[in-house]
């Protein structure tokens, strides 16, 4: 029997327009993004971009996306339906990684070779401070109230905290060697701060800055120095951490009450960074040697799928496209 010729043209038009979410993962000896859909678990597009991407942020609706090109010395701004530069935003040197503002509008920016963070308004496309912290700045965060933003310096081996109003630092913290990545908890009271060569994390209570707690990390035949963590992202409710650990090729699940490391799950060769899909129910972290991305299953705590992209991958971003 015929279909009526609406309904195969809603058949169709629901067939166009189901499209699956996406994971983009920069890849820094390419000097390309790879677009992976989340629902085929394969790269559909690769994308040109600067020298050396590796940061990667969406804005909050997802209508551009932000890259830090290292070697080009500039944020660029991405149409991410295109795949088209609009436009690069000053950022100063070596950009490595930033933090967007929950306004929306500030991007704070770690300029590694400068000793400096950089804050640029996205709107007006200035740069609105530059504030001094310690040698080699490369993490950021910003407290989900926008107040504190956090640089690490991996030489000075600092976490430094700015007031986002004044746009000065207030307190600086050590922490273990070589700081690579800053998180805050969805509600702010705790300060999350990996250090690689020490092999740690750094916990600190926001209201005070004081370190109240500090994990370690022990694979059994891996030796402890290539026990590095790098990139971490927590679950849903904040329950658990998952922690990229570099070069001995695990992920670890911390629980973020006991901040006892639960479980290991083997990855790819020199995991960096970490993002999850849109209910958290799938983690996808970069590989930069073996030039990979390995897809876990966040229940299981099971690796069940390796994605090739480009070589060196580093940073990853989650997109939804409906």
């Amino acid at each position: 029997m015929k279909l009526p010729i609406l309904t195969t043209l809603t058949a169709a038009l629901l067939s166009t327009t189901a499209l699956a979410d996406e994971i983009w993962v920069t890849n820094e000896k390419d000097d390309t993004i790879s677009v992976i859909d989340i629902e085929t678990m394969e790269v559909v597009r690769t994308i040109e971009t600067g020298e050396r991407p590796r940061g990667i942020t969406f804005s909050k609706d997802y209508s551009v996306v932000y890259i830090c090109a290292s070697d080009s010395d500039a944020v660029q701004v991405m149409d991410p339906n295109t795949g088209k530069i609009l436009y690069d935003l000053p950022s100063g040197e070596d950009p490595e990684q930033f933090v967007l503002h929950p306004d929306n509008r500030h991007l704070y920016i770690a300029n590694e070779d400068d000793a400096i963070t950089t804050v640029v308004d996205t709107q007006t496309r200035t740069v609105v401070a530059q504030i001094d912290v310690g040698i080699e700045p490369e993490g950021m965060a910003v407290s989900p109230d926008g107040k504190i933003a956090i640089t690490t310096s991996e030489t000075t081996n600092m976490a430094h905290w700015i007031d986002t109003e004044t746009q000065t630092l207030f307190a600086n913290t050590l922490v273990d060697s070589r700081p690579r990545h800053a998180e805050f908890t969805k509600d702010g009271t705790e300060l999350w701060v990996s250090a690689e060569i020490g092999g740690t994390i750094s916990i600190f209570d926001v209201a005070t800055q004081t370190e109240k707690a500090k994990i370690d990390f022990e694979i059994d035949n891996i030796h402890p120095d290539r026990v590095q963590p790098v990139g971490f992202e927590f679950t849903n409710g904040d329950t658990h951490a998952f922690v990229a650990l570099g070069p001995s090729n695990h992920v670890a699940v911390v629980n973020t009450e006991t901040y006892e490391v639960e479980d290991y799950i083997l990855v790819g060769r020199r995991v960096w960074h970490l993002a999850f899909n849109r209910d958290r129910t799938q983690l996808f972290t970069t590989n930069g040697v073996s030039g990979d991305v390995t897809v876990i299953d966040v229940a299981s705590r099971k690796a069940i799928k390796s994605i090739k992209v480009g070589r060196f991958p580093w940073g990853a971003a989650f997109r939804p496209t409906e």
